[in-house]
């Protein structure tokens, strides 16, 4: 049997592929934990974006939330370090052949090891939805894609993710059988600066695995 990513909802994560919801999990706890530190370069950039976000926030569509308010967000966000980069749009695949399962599809953002091709993924900015009308589940969109990374990855780690949903930011992660989500940071308040932190964070938390 064959699913893409959109079909799925957390639930079936638990039900089908035995994974674990945790609260407070020592490892998303320590990723929240990170401390706030915004250069003078972003701050202007920032401000200016929270204060589009602000105006807009229960209207745009969600390409218009990644266009305007994403996108130039990440552009400021230290995300590239040794043969790590961004990609965007890409299909990712995997197969449980104890459930007969494949699943599939392309994820938003994501950051892997690799030049042309992404290889060994550590972390997904997936599924950006409007405030006002959601037909799927973010969060099962998100799990799935960062359990079929787990699947394929060389290297067994911790993986990290976020997704989002207007103004509010969820950050999340998976590791062995067990995955963890935390309240909502909303963008249009000072928790912007936190978001950020926790985003820039990413590739100091896999370093150690590498």
């Amino acid at each position: 049997m064959t699913r893409t990513f959109d079909t799925w909802e957390y639930d079936e994560i638990e039900t089908i592929l035995g994974y674990k919801r945790v609260r407070d999990h020592p490892l998303l706890t320590q990723w929240l934990a990170v401390p706030v530190n915004v250069p003078d370069t972003s701050l202007a950039l920032l401000q200016d974006l929270q204060e589009r976000l602000l105006e807009n926030a229960d209207a745009w569509n969600e390409d218009e939330l990644k266009m305007f308010f994403i996108a130039p967000f990440l552009s400021q966000v230290p995300l590239y370090f040794d043969d790590f980069k961004p990609f965007t749009q890409r299909t990712m695949s995997a197969t449980f052949p104890e459930l007969d399962l494949h699943v599939t599809g392309k994820v938003e953002f994501f950051i892997a090891r690799g030049k042309q091709r992404p290889r060994q993924p550590y972390f997904f900015l997936h599924e950006y939805k409007q405030e006002r009308r959601r037909e799927t589940d973010p969060l099962g969109q998100l799990l799935i894609a960062m359990i079929a990374a787990q699947a394929i990855n060389e290297i067994k780690m911790p993986l990290y993710g976020c997704y989002v949903i207007g103004r509010n930011w969820f950050f999340v992660i998976v590791n062995e059988h067990e995955y963890s989500v935390s309240l909502a940071y909303d963008a249009t308040k000072p928790e912007l600066y936190s978001i950020y932190a926790l985003v820039s964070a990413a590739p100091s938390l896999i370093k150690p695995y590498l």
